[in-house]
Order: structure tokens, then sequence, then C-alpha cells
């Protein structure tokens, strides 16, 4: 089969992806079932397609509902073997729309929906210290960061100060070394949007876990995953599913100073670490709340669609309206965030769109989810009455690849007004 020549960072692409693909057609539905056009449908696959070929993610899946009817359920290329490193003839097994992908900081979402939740039933006030349920958190300046600071990146602690030699990987699975290093962790950003791309999600599951005495998986699986249907959504995956998750791969050109060393602050580790370790049985027994739920784009469509139904799934009250409505509300205009570098919007918990051109494309103002390392994203747009998922597994922070998203996204919204 003929191929485009690759480079290091970039894997093989044949001319023809039919071979590559997998499409779910006992889901998908006629687009104009959906009211959507079929040359827009057309032209969104295409620039599906287009996004594959720049050679950046050697698996991608992608589900788009709209008016809550799945247009596309589809998945291009393997779990394994065509990595930019893998031999040409290394054995590969195709990724299907079933076989589960780690979200990275997509998790995020969810795990602010939970401590919503935890509000909604009234065992927190999202609105007062975060101290008061945590009495060790109140050092170092931190007393009077509420939870929704830490909901919308603004609880001051973006990042854990370590000597370069403690920059591992298995911190995370060290539970309360993580919460003792954020507890005592000055705050160093006052009430500033500066992205806490892992200490969020570990205080905020703390929090819910001293409250309720349940874990975080087993809340989880009582209020979202359960009464969704899910088959994976959860921190970490079982090993019956292992032999069969997308592995994640470096890709594109090299991170070097300093966009590496902003990279290695938030993550606590160097970006390639941070992506072997990824692919590791310890990493898929842990429990990262800001990091490793695994999850089909379908799963992850469905949970968006959940939001985007006012918290109802299939006749069941998964959320009230009203905490959906707090969750997805902006916080704040759009300013610069004092970790990534970039100007951001969020909510108690989700990144926001915006106009005239955001996250998830021009004019989209309404529209709410959350990105994950690095092109991962899972959104809702009222405006457009669509929900969707869209799983890579190349991490590659420079490329021609994010031209592409970025028309990607843009025709997923132009294509759906």
């Amino acid at each position: 089969m003929p191929v485009f020549r690759r480079q290091q960072h970039s894997i093989a692409v044949p001319r023809d992806l039919r071979a590559l693909t997998t499409i779910d057609r006992e889901h998908e539905v006629f687009p104009p079932r959906a009211g959507l056009a079929r040359e827009d449908a057309r032209e969104i696959w295409s620039a599906v397609q287009e996004l594959y070929r720049s050679g950046a993610h050697p698996a991608m899946s992608l589900c788009l509902r709209r008016r809550g009817r799945i247009v596309f359920n589809r998945s291009i290329g393997h779990v394994f073997g065509g990595g930019p490193r893998d031999a040409q003839d290394a054995h590969k097994m195709l990724l299907t729309p079933d076989m589960p992908v780690c979200l990275f900081s997509a998790s995020k979402a969810v795990t602010a929906i939970l401590i919503h939740k935890l509000a909604e039933q009234g065992e927190i006030d999202l609105d007062v210290p975060l101290s008061l349920y945590l009495p060790e958190f109140g050092q170092a300046g931190k007393r009077g960061i509420r939870v929704s600071d830490v909901l919308s990146h603004r609880g001051g602690f973006p990042s854990i100060a370590l000597p370069k030699a403690e920059r591992k990987v298995e911190l995370l699975n060290d539970w309360g070394r993580v919460i003792d290093l954020i507890c005592r962790a000055p705050q160093t950003h006052g009430r500033q949007m500066a992205y806490h791309a892992i200490t969020g999600g570990f205080i905020l599951a703390e929090l819910l876990q001293r409250v309720t005495g349940q874990t975080l998986r087993q809340y989880l699986d009582h209020h979202i995953r359960k009464p969704l249907g899910m088959t994976h959504f959860t921190y970490g995956l079982p090993p019956q599913h292992r032999d069969r998750v997308a592995i994640n791969y470096v890709a594109g050109p090299p991170v070097r100073f300093p966009l590496s060393k902003v990279v290695e602050r938030a993550l606590l580790a160097p970006f390639d670490e941070v992506v072997v370790a990824s692919n590791s049985q310890t990493f898929m027994d842990a429990v990262i709340p800001a990091g490793n739920i695994y999850s089909t784009a379908e799963e992850l469509s469905r949970f968006f669609q959940m939001l985007l139904n006012g918290g109802e799934w299939n006749g069941k009250r998964i959320l009230k309206p009203e905490t959906v409505a707090r969750a997805v509300a902006p916080r704040g205009r759009m300013s610069m965030d004092r970790m990534l570098m970039v100007p951001m919007r969020y909510s108690e918990g989700m990144m926001l769109g915006a106009n005239p051109f955001g996250l998830y494309g021009p004019d989209t103002a309404q529209a709410y989810g959350h990105l994950g390392f690095i092109n991962i994203l899972g959104w809702a747009d009222p405006q457009r009455e669509i929900s969707a998922a869209l799983l890579t597994t190349g991490k590659a922070i420079l490329g021609k690849h994010l031209v592409l998203l970025g028309k990607l996204m843009a025709t997923i919204a132009r294509r759906c007004e």
C-alpha cells in the first residue's frame, strides 16, 4: 500500500485510509436524521482524515452527537504497532470505537462534576473555604481558598515545588505523599487564574473521600458510570481491558527549553517520561483524579450529552438542571492563564469556548468541555446541539497537526450551526 514518507516523529500514513478506519454502523444515523446535511457530514469527516494525515496520531477516534443522535462514532489507526518509531512490519492492532483511551486532563471535567454532585446533595458548600473540610489544607496562606476557587483554577497552588530528583511520575501513585505536599505548598499565584494540572484534582478528590467515606471510583460508579451504562469510564483501567487499550506515543518535534520546563513543572516530570509512564501497569492501577479516566469517545460524548440534556439521560435524573447550570457558567472573563501562558476562560470545572474564536471553534462562547494531554477533547455546545469527543494517542505539543486540529474544530462548529 502506498504511504507518505515519514519523519522520526511522525507515523507512516497510507494514501487510502479505509483499511485503517472502523465505523460503528450499528449506532451511526443518517446525518439528516440529526439535522445535519450530508455535505456537512462529509466535510467534517474529511477534516478528521486531514488531521490523521498530519502523522501526529497513531490512533484517533471521534464521536459526534447532534440533537442526541450519533452522527459519527469512528476510529482511524492502530492501538499499537503504528507509532512514529515502530518498525514498518511491527505487529499492529486496529483501534475500534469500543476500545478505551486515556482521557488525561479531560478527566478533570468528570471530577469537577462529582464535586458539584456532592454539593447538590448538601454534603459540601462550594462557596466556603476548602480548609473547613480539610483543616491541614489551610497552611501556607491557603486558609481562605474556597472549593469553587480550586474548581476554577484560582486556588493559587498550580504546581508542587520538588527537587529534580523527586520529579517522577511514580509520585502520583503515593496518594498520601501528594496530598501532604499539596497541603504544605504555599499559595504562589494569589487568586490569579493558573491551570492546576495535577494538584486541584487530588485535593478535590481527597475532599470528596473525606466527606463521603467512599473512594473516588465508588462515587463515580454510583452517580455517573452505572446510571449512564458505561463499560469503561473510570479512573485507571481494570486488568481485563488492558490488552485492548490504546498505547500513547511521543510524537512531534522534541520538546525543548523553555517549553520543556513549563511542561515538567505542570506534570511533575519530564514530558517523555509522562508519556512512557502512561502506558505502564502502575499508571493503569492508579487513581489520578486530574488525569487517568479511561473511556471511549462515545462514552465521553454520552457524558457531555447528559450535561447538554440538563442532567438527564434516558429518563434518569443524574444531576439537577441548576447543578449543571452552575458547573458550566463562566467564572470570570477571558484572561491570561499564568500556568499555560495562553488566554483561557473557565467555569467551575470546565474550559469554555469563546467569541470570535475559542477552543471549540469560531463563535463558541456557549460551548463547554475540557482538553486532555494533548489533543484530546470532550465538549458540548448548546447553540449547535452537539456533544462530542475526539480522542488521540500521539503526544505532540508542536507541529502542523495543531493547525489541522483548529481546522477540524472550526469545521464542526460551522457545519453544525
